[in-house]
């Protein structure tokens, strides 16, 4: 079957990035010159999806208007002769990108489940969107994805080996056995305190099947009150109904400063106007 739809949640305060995030989402926070969120629509629409459900919060409507032509700007541009930056002002994914509204900020189940009716009964790709992927001239993360759930048929979580700091704070799987880069597991153990179950670790990549929405309604409230995506996931696992894949690139945590600034700085140094430039200062700093 083929997944053509994907939901990204948006709906996080982004509290560790205040006091800007009192008026930016997170999600627009700018690396270089583009919003986070433009990468990770890109990286959709490079994968083949072709309709969009993004999750909002009450007051985030900023992500509403990235993706809406800015009339005053456009007209501004055209009178001073740089039609050439309208392109820039009007960036084109490909993609149809629709918005619904997370009422209650109550975890990443809860928001995926809001785009029930939008799968349609059909697999939908799930991306976080503070988790910005760089893959360079390989395949996109969720493409990779996409290949895993065609071979399979089963629910896939975007996985990769890290330290043991970011595991604790993600979920990790329960292997079974692996094939190639693929891993059956038979459940995920969100922000772990104990002994690690095994290496591969959930990075904000999936692909889900029509019985994970159901696994969302029967899944309790964690410790901080939250529904997790992974702990209704780990129920499917259960069943054997999920894989983990491993997937290849460079995995950029924008829900902290740390992997914020590093995403900044790699980005910065990968443009080809700023990039020599740019290198030659940060070496005058170290």
């Amino acid at each position: 079957m083929i997944v053509s739809k994907a939901v990204i949640p948006c709906g996080g305060f982004g509290t560790r990035f205040l006091p800007a995030t009192k008026v930016i989402p997170k999600e627009l926070l700018p690396i270089v010159d583009r919003p986070a969120l433009s990468y990770v629509v890109e990286e959709a629409a490079k994968s083949g999806i072709t309709e969009i459900l993004v999750i909002l919060a009450e007051g985030k409507d900023a992500l509403r208007r990235f993706f809406e032509p800015n009339d005053d700007l456009n007209a501004h541009l055209v009178a001073q002769g740089k039609r050439d930056m309208l392109p820039l002002a009007n960036e084109d994914f490909g993609v149809k990108v629709t918005f619904k509204v997370q009422k209650e900020r109550k975890g990443s189940g809860d928001a995926v489940y809001l785009a029930k009716d939008f799968a349609g009964g059909e697999p939908i790709a799930v991306l976080f969107g503070d988790d910005v992927i760089y893959t360079g001239a390989g395949d996109p993360v969720t493409k990779q994805l996409i290949d895993a759930f065609s071979a399979t048929g089963k629910t896939v979580v975007g996985v990769q080996r890290t330290s043991e700091e970011v595991a604790r704070r993600c979920g990790v799987m329960k292997t079974v056995g692996t094939v190639g880069r693929v891993t059956t597991i038979s459940g995920i153990v969100e922000k772990p305190t104990g002994d690690l179950p095994s290496e591969l670790v959930s990075l904000g990549r999936f692909i889900i099947t029509p019985d994970v929405f159901d696994a969302i309604e029967n899944t309790a409230l964690s410790r901080d009150g939250e529904v997790y995506l992974t702990d209704a996931i780990s129920k499917v696992a259960e069943d054997g109904g999920a894989v983990a894949c491993l997937f290849d690139g460079r995995r950029y945590d924008l829900g902290n400063k740390q992997g914020y600034l590093e995403a900044v700085v790699d980005f910065a140094l990968r443009d080809k106007n700023l990039g020599d430039s740019f290198a030659k200062y940060l070496k005058t700093k170290i």
